[in-house]
């Protein structure tokens, strides 16, 4: 009986043993989902799959990790908050918990409590990437850009393929004058995550000072695929095109950009300019007015619609827009060149006068 009692206990164990391995393996094989998610930014999918690791162990650090980074991913920060909040009732000294409640507080707006946890996060964790991507973001936010650019060069070295950490480098460089420095950190970061709107935006910004005006055009068409409506991009492609004075497109984008934005000044003046550069100057009177509604002081402006209505072979109108110009700065001088030649015109035009009828035949 005892040896049999042995024998039975032995094969309890083995299968025992048999049913934890098949447990410890598909446990194994959903971590494994889960990172190879997280590293194709696929953000639901790795959020899911850390959920169902939590059935096997609810206390499994890296799973919760892995919750509050796909909550990040998809910027969902008060979720992220709480996971933050989960994972350090479970593991009070957690850096990575620390970081993540910074960052829901960063994003949330809350400066002060988000610089004091991710303060305690780098005290256990001195190497934390996403605590220095969060203190060099903190930074910026707090305009210290020496500050910002010293941490966001520790963040490059310790998360060197985390874009973010490429960004608030590029950011604080491009508020301290670095041009062609900031220029390469958010290449980097672009080559890293090419949908990045950011970074987008602010390579924009970079060419548009240096004068690089057909790459600008390129990366705004970029910007505009992510999100159609960005004002930024509209703005940086409207400049860079009535630099290179293509004046067609820059007529489509204006009529986008005055969409979103009915009563910019930059807009109506922009559209008139491009209507004017194709030579449609009836049209442009139109944007021109409008334009002269919201500056109606401006000299430049009226002496441009003395131009246009002179095109227009409307030479008192123009005569009048110029002499208005002209009591706004008399010594303006496109504005008198202007007023000369419509007062010119206007008399030349004027039908010749009869001659008066004779009181006495010759």
């Amino acid at each position: 009986m005892t040896v049999l009692f042995c024998y039975l206990s032995g094969n309890m164990t083995l299968n025992d043993q048999d049913t934890q391995s098949a447990i410890d393996n598909e446990r194994e094989q959903l971590r494994s989902r889960a990172y190879e998610h997280l590293k194709a930014k696929h953000w639901p999918q790795a959020g899911e799959a850390f959920i169902q690791l939590l059935d096997y162990d609810a206390s499994d650090e890296d799973a919760l990790a892995g919750i509050a980074t796909a909550l990040d991913g998809i910027g969902r920060y008060e979720s992220l908050y709480a996971a933050a909040e989960s994972l350090l009732d479970i593991y009070p000294n957690s850096a990575r918990g620390l970081a993540f409640k910074a960052r829901a507080l960063q994003k949330l707006e809350r400066l002060s409590e988000a610089t004091i946890a991710n303060d305690q996060a780098l005290l256990l964790d001195t190497n934390l990437g996403l605590a220095w991507i969060n203190r060099s973001g903190l930074q910026i936010l707090q305009h210290k850009f020496p500050e910002a650019l010293r941490s966001s060069h520790r963040a490059t070295e310790l998360a060197p393929k985390d874009a973010r950490a490429w960004a608030n480098k590029g950011v604080a460089m491009l508020n301290l004058n670095h041009l062609i420095e900031a220029l390469d950190a958010f290449e980097i970061c672009l080559s890293l995550e090419p949908q990045f709107l950011l970074a987008l935006q602010m390579k924009g910004e970079i060419l548009c000072r240096l004068g690089r005006m057909q790459e600008v055009i390129t990366t705004a068409r970029q910007a505009l695929t992510i999100q159609p409506d960005d004002l930024t991009a509209l703005t940086q492609a409207t400049l860079a095109l009535r630099a290179l004075e293509l004046y067609g497109p820059l007529v489509d984008i204006t009529r986008e950009l005055l969409k979103l934005s009915p009563e910019s000044h930059f807009a109506w003046e922009n559209h008139m300019r491009g209507l004017r550069g194709q030579g449609r100057y009836d049209e442009a009177l139109e944007p021109l007015d409008r334009v002269l509604e919201l500056d109606p002081t401006n000299i430049r402006l009226w002496t441009t619609k003395a131009d246009t209505l002179y095109r227009l072979d409307r030479f008192r109108e123009a005569t009048n827009a110029a002499e208005h110009a002209v009591q706004l700065n008399p010594d303006y001088p496109p504005a008198r060149r202007i007023r000369e030649k419509a007062i010119m015109m206007m008399y030349r035009k004027k039908p010749a006068r009869k001659n008066r009828p004779q009181l006495l035949p010759e």
